[in-house]
């Protein structure tokens, strides 16, 4: 049974997902959406799980719903610091910097999620994985302290995006 389980279902996350996308892109709710959301997301990774040897065993989805409802309220909060930087500051008083993470992440998936917070929260932006995947650039819209930043990153994306991947 196991095994079966595995073959029908190698992705499990991936399965529930893509149903979930492909019925919300129908703009309609339906049972014939939702059937045809599922058989996509089943055949889908079935097809494509190969091309997934290291994927994550196991993913602490409690945590991992924490961490979007976290992401989703920073992703306010920028927008509105961003949005007062913007409107009050002129180009000259602005603080631009370079800033590199050092990561303690290994699992590609994680280290995806993490450059992809990043960039999705205003005033900051993924720019580059080191080669090893060892460290991230990101460079900071207005900061005077790009430590304050790394430990910020670090400390509230990192630190649980280890707790959800290892």
């Amino acid at each position: 049974m196991g095994k079966l389980y595995r073959w029908l279902l190698p992705h499990p996350a991936l399965t529930v997902l893509l149903a979930v996308v492909w019925t919300l892109l129908q703009n309609e709710v339906s049972a014939g959406m939702v059937v045809f959301g599922v058989i996509l997301g089943i055949i889908i990774p079935i097809m494509t799980a190969r091309w997934w040897p290291d994927r994550p065993q196991s993913l602490r989805v409690g945590k991992m719903l924490t961490y979007c409802v976290l992401v989703m309220w920073d992703i306010l909060v920028a927008n509105v610091q961003v949005a007062w930087i913007v409107l009050t500051k002129r180009n000259a008083d602005m603080r631009p910097n370079w800033v590199v993470i050092p990561l303690d992440l290994r699992s590609p998936e994680a280290i995806t999620i993490l450059a992809g917070t990043i960039t999705l929260t205003p005033g900051t932006v993924s720019a580059d994985l080191s080669d090893e995947g060892h460290s991230l650039l990101v460079h900071a819209l207005d900061t005077d302290d790009p430590d304050a930043v790394r430990d910020e990153i670090k400390d509230r994306y990192e630190r649980r995006l280890k707790e959800i991947f290892e």
